[in-house]
């Protein structure tokens, strides 16, 4: 029992496209593609501004963390 010879991925390859259909495989490797793109552009976009001063990020999203208490009322 040794590795898979080129034969064996083709037979698999085949039998994938049958079971799916080439329009599915094609729609996921797109979908695929998009998010490793965006993964890419997340990480990029984070390391910019991770060196630049808040005052100088002018697309800078700014959130405020707020605790919010509960009172209770007798």
């Amino acid at each position: 029992m040794g590795s898979f010879s080129v034969w064996h991925w083709l037979i698999v390859l085949v039998i994938i496209m049958l079971v799916f259909g080439t329009k599915k495989i094609g729609n996921m490797g797109s979908d695929l593609g998009k998010a490793v793109k965006g993964f890419k552009d997340g990480v990029k976009g984070e390391e910019d501004k991770a060196g630049t001063p808040a005052s100088q990020v002018s697309d800078a999203k700014t959130t405020i963390d707020v605790d919010a208490k509960e009172k209770n009322k007798v």
